[in-house]
């Protein structure tokens, strides 16, 4: 039987020193669900949050297949602290799990140029505006596909104001370019970032991921940065961030 559970020592031991901030938001409560094999003595813990799902402890077949009934979705990203998790996710899913590497960015709070990242933020021509997500741009974000993670993990706006921060582009009133939280822990952010298709390289996520983590540091926040494939690992790299490492997640379509 799987029992969804609240954020104990137990829980926070099980899963170890993994710097995953998602995983950070479960156990501190602040957002997201914890589910295990025990409510009392658990060996074995699940995190979800948004579109991630993460396993610590002793592999548990039951806690791999388990999907909460609030859970609608059909895609999620699974990921573990050890390797023996692996193998019971691809006996779970099988076909519908697709093995992919992501990139851990270091956390180190000391490593930010704030004078390069202004010149950064203020790099954009003129027909381009940065903009704080304010109500009216939670909303715009929200009704478009490519933008909505900028926001999705956050039940409203006041949700957002209140645990998140984020930096939109703008051309002629068209949201185009993106830095948000996609997920929020005591101490810091999560970080999301995108730009639409037709606007890509032109410096608008950098110019976005600047100021958001201006933003973050004036706040006493830290920006933390996971990051899926190469090209976000040299827009990491560019704004400072280094590589911690190189792990393996699980994309599992038909969840």
């Amino acid at each position: 039987m799987i029992y969804e559970v609240k954020g104990t020592e137990k829980i926070k031991k099980l899963f170890g020193n993994w710097q995953e901030t998602m995983t950070w938001s479960c156990v501190q409560g602040v957002m997201g669900h914890l589910y295990a094999d025990a409510a009392d003595i658990p060996q074995s813990v699940m995190a979800i949050l948004g579109d991630f799902c993460f396993f610590a402890g002793t592999p548990n077949s039951e806690l791999v297949s388990y999907k909460p009934e609030w859970c609608r979705q059909d895609f999620i990203i699974m990921t573990a602290y050890t390797q023996e998790w692996f193998a019971v996710i691809e006996a779970v899913y099988g076909k519908k799990a697709k093995k992919v590497s992501r990139y851990a960015m270091k956390k180190e709070s000391d490593v930010f140029d704030k004078v390069k990242l202004k010149a950064f933020s203020e790099s954009l021509k003129s027909d381009f505006v940065l903009r704080m997500i304010d109500k009216e741009m939670f909303d715009d974000c929200r009704r478009q596909n490519w933008s909505r993670d900028f926001v999705s993990v956050f039940a409203d706006y006041d949700e957002y104001r209140e645990k998140g921060l984020g930096v939109v582009a703008l051309k002629n009133g068209e949201l185009v370019s993106g830095a948000s939280s996609y997920s929020s822990y005591q101490g810091g952010i999560e970080i999301e970032i995108d730009t639409k298709e037709e606007y890509r390289r032109r410096g608008l996520a950098t110019a976005c991921g600047a100021k958001l983590i201006l933003g973050c540091l004036e706040r006493g926040l830290y920006p933390s940065w996971d990051a899926q494939n190469p090209w976000s690992v040299a827009l990491a790299e560019k704004l400072g961030y280094h590589l911690e490492c190189v792990y393996t997640a699980y994309e599992i379509n038909g969840y």
